[in-house]
């Protein structure tokens, strides 16, 4: 048929190109680095970041913890206590009074360096009972108040120094450089002291700045030492700072390397709360504080959005009924659901017995015991005294004054208009 359409099996098919019929284009470099474009911003922040922090830091991250050794960085001092222990001598760390107390024997040198001042005099006492040498290095002025009163601060040690005094150790080293140096420049507070008592000088420089000066107390050999310079790693091997080193360190068969730490800071003002608290106190605070949260979830859920209503509402009397009978069940307020019984029962008593709705209990239940004969105390007491305590107790008092009322309506009934045909005016 001319101008009709071919059927569907006839038609020509012509397939529309696909996905799968796209060329494939190989992605340029520009593409490429268009995609990478934030990840090199970030690795250049990155870069920016550790760069100001190296620079920031300067030289402290290579030089490591001052004077430990551990350390074998610059500000260290390894090799000292390496050589020490070459010759014998015992060298032992300690972090604070206990264990120095346990590592110390009868033949002791405790070396001290505390640049953040955590030892206190007290502890200052205490090592004067435990070692047999103290040496103080870079010694704060705490600890010459406590060890050395004779003793004062008195600033820059100078330069090169000879040892001008007749101390065995310092005539072995002749001369020292309590300099530090440029890898440990920054590190700790090197110093000097100026000797007013009775006390050794040694490595005096101008002014009588002193590197060196030995006093006692309580019966101990105190050093004070005013560089730490002198014993790191990278100032040891400078002059005679390595035979200072050794005199000082290897006079004794035990050496204790004592750096204070917190532990050692004296405990000042009053204990806080955690330390007046009970441990268990924590614990029932959490569960009482998850019950407060579980609770106020749980009462304080809502069942969706508000109803918005006219008013005025008209809701049945049934319904309300119920509603006051659920309330009254859920809060076990069974003494005022019998008063709600009682009040009702009570007015329409009084109009079954032609009294006025004012009138007293006593008046109906007198009313009510003449009309139907039963006792008046025992009505008085259904209505007024008897006190449900259980819910099966309530329904008692229920069908009791149900039956009541049934009674006296029985009772009422001869008595009523329409059964003895009078016809009210």
């Amino acid at each position: 048929m001319t101008g009709a359409l071919a059927p569907e099996a006839e038609r020509p098919s012509v397939q529309e190109p696909g996905p799968a019929d796209a060329p494939a284009v190989s992605p340029t470099v520009r593409r490429v680095a268009r995609r990478a474009v934030p990840w090199i911003i970030l690795a250049v922040i990155a870069a920016i970041v550790g760069l100001s922090g190296v620079l920031l830091n300067g030289d402290r991250s290579i030089a490591g913890d001052p004077l430990s050794i551990t350390n074998p960085g610059p500000a260290g001092a390894k090799a000292l206590a390496q050589v020490l222990g070459q010759q014998g001598v015992s060298v032992r760390t300690a972090g604070s009074l206990d264990e120095v107390r346990s590592a110390a024997g009868d033949d002791t040198t405790v070396l001290v360096y505390d640049p953040a001042g955590n030892l206190a005099k007290q502890g200052y006492d205490q090592l004067s009972s435990i070692a047999s040498t103290i040496v103080l290095v870079e010694p704060d002025f705490a600890a010459l108040q406590a060890l050395a009163p004779a003793v004062h601060a008195a600033g820059d040690p100078g330069s090169i120094v000879s040892a001008g005094c007749d101390l065995p150790v310092a005539q072995r080293a002749v001369r020292i450089d309590p300099r530090p140096t440029a890898n440990t420049e920054g590190v700790g507070s090197p110093g000097s002291f100026r000797v007013t008592g009775d006390a050794t000088a040694c490595f005096v420089a101008s002014g009588d700045r002193a590197s060196l000066v030995r006093t006692t107390y309580q019966g101990r050999t105190v050093y004070l030492l005013g560089s730490a310079a002198t014993l790191m790693n990278d100032g040891v091997d400078r002059l005679g700072n390595a035979a200072l080193g050794l005199g000082l360190l290897g006079e004794h068969r035990t050496l204790v390397w004592y750096q204070p730490g917190l532990l050692d800071r004296p405990v000042t003002g009053p204990a806080d709360l955690a330390t007046l608290t009970p441990g268990w106190v924590t614990p029932v605070l959490l569960l009482l504080t998850l019950v407060f949260v579980a609770a106020a979830v749980w009462r304080g859920r809502r069942f969706g959005p508000l109803v918005v209503e006219h008013l005025p509402v008209v809701v049945r009397a049934g319904e309300t009924r119920e509603g006051r009978a659920r309330l009254y069940q859920r809060s076990s307020a069974r003494l005022r659901a019998a008063d709600a019984l009682r009040i009702g029962a009570i007015g329409r008593l009084a109009g079954q017995v032609g009294l006025p709705r004012v009138a007293t209990t006593e008046e109906v239940a007198d009313a009510v015991a003449a009309i139907t004969g039963r006792d008046r105390a025992g009505i008085l007491h259904l209505l007024l005294e008897q006190r449900p305590d259980s819910d099966r107790e309530l329904v008692e008092l229920s069908d009791r004054l149900a039956e009541l009322e049934r009674a006296t309506a029985d009772a009422a009934a001869p008595h009523s208009p329409r059964t003895t045909g009078r016809m009210e005016p």
